[in-house]
């Protein structure tokens, strides 16, 4: 018995060197290009024990992807002064930043792109349960912080609206990074990047802002 907690770190610890490994890979390689026994070869174990403790390429994406989606940062994680100017200014700090902060930290958010565009439907099921359950982002607390303060309209459902901004906002965002991923808004005329910007943030607000009573 005395060996058991000891064997179950160094799995833990083997776990943990492997899906480090592994979010290198597939930001460099993307999912499809990555191969397992590179891994393996680069933590200095066998294939068949990240098949152990993972059970399959699809099951090492998505432990790479939770932890790399874990590494970034929530909406309400912005500075102070920029929280405290409210819901749309955090979002358009936000997007304004998103080039510097890409870059400053390419990895993970490499492997975040990757597990929205370069995965099957076998692999977004459960990273869509894993967005929807842990709410890595804070989204739904970024939401009902708008709604307190009263710049969110109430009469929709908080996590429909979360949902919505998830899936639109990481989408600009994207395409303001990758001209692979842009429809022809930012770099086809790159000066025009700080007004797209402020369009963007202009359309949602008028579909999510507070409306006054009549």
């Amino acid at each position: 018995m005395t060996e058991a907690k000891p064997r179950r770190a160094d799995a833990a610890e083997r776990r943990e060197r492997v899906t480090e490994v592994a979010m290198r890979h597939f930001a460099e390689h993307g999912y499809r290009g990555t191969r397992v026994e590179d891994i393996a070869h680069e933590v200095g174990i066998a294939k068949g024990t990240v098949f152990l403790d993972f059970g399959s390429k699809e099951g090492l994406f998505l432990a790479a992807f939770q932890r790399a989606v874990g590494l970034l940062p929530a909406w309400l994680d912005a500075p102070a002064d920029v929280v405290e100017g409210g819901f749309w200014a955090t979002l358009e700090w936000w997007l304004q930043r998103t080039e510097e902060f890409v870059s400053s930290d390419p990895v993970p958010n490499q492997v975040a792109v990757i597990g929205r565009y370069d995965t099957g439907l076998g692999l977004r099921r459960p990273i869509d349960r894993f967005m929807r359950s842990e709410d890595p982002y804070g989204t739904l607390e970024f939401v009902e912080f708008g709604v307190t303060r009263g710049e969110v309209r109430q009469d929709v459902d908080p996590e429909m609206l979360a949902s919505m901004l998830d899936w639109v906002a990481e989408r600009f965002q994207d395409a303001l990074v990758s001209e692979d991923l842009d429809p022809g808004l930012i770099h086809r005329q790159p000066e025009r990047r700080g007004m797209r910007i402020k369009e963007f943030v202009e359309i949602l607000r008028e579909g999510v802002v507070e409306r006054p009573e009549a």
